[in-house]
């Protein structure tokens, strides 16, 4: 469910302005996930997550190719990215009966595959320069209530961003805005 690594084909486009040549953006295709390596992204350099809400009601497109491409298994599931960037990944899964346990409540994996993917995509977002990709190594959820109709909504932050592992907290809420299921994970650096 992490980028992985492998011989991943670089690509560069190429700006004239003023009659030289100088390189706009490199895009590294990790096997199957993509990140911009443009200044957005440079240490110490990162946008800050928009509003809380901004996006409420809305779909992020470019972020929903990232995790079906990334992450197929994404897909399958039917998660919507909300938005995403360095500070914030926020994306939800739809309740559904085919992912529900007895009693029509949310399967438990359901909503940690939600969460995993979530901060795997976090944790890519922020890996340190010459970074490829990452592997969770560890992970810790908390249970805390049912989904049993709407949206499980997963918020994931970056705790640490370091050389060698990026520790990301997710929190999974319901609808209403309450704590469904609180995650931290472990990602190490390839």
């Amino acid at each position: 469910m992490r980028p992985s690594t492998g011989s991943c084909p670089t690509t560069t486009s190429t700006s004239t302005s003023g009659g030289s040549a100088r390189p706009s953006t490199t895009t590294r295709s990790c096997c199957s996930s993509t990140r911009s390596a443009d200044a957005r992204y440079a240490r110490g350099n990162r946008p800050a997550a928009p509003p809380s809400g901004k996006l409420r009601g809305m779909t992020d497109p470019e972020g929903t190719q990232l995790f079906h491409r990334s992450m197929p298994f994404s897909e399958r599931l039917g998660v919507e990215v909300r938005e995403h960037g360095p500070a914030l990944v926020r994306s939800r899964l739809k309740w559904d009966e085919s992912l529900c346990t007895l009693g029509g409540v949310l399967h438990g994996g359901a909503l940690m595959a939600l969460a995993d993917s979530t901060g795997a995509v976090c944790a890519f977002l922020n890996l340190p320069e010459g970074g490829q990709g990452t592997t969770t190594v560890e992970s810790k959820t908390n249970f805390l209530r049912a989904v049993r109709s709407g949206y499980a909504t997963a918020s994931s932050r970056p705790l640490h961003a370091g050389r060698k592992f990026v520790v990301v907290e997710t929190e999974v809420h319901d609808d209403d805005g309450k704590l469904v299921a609180k995650v931290t994970q472990t990602q190490a650096v390839l």
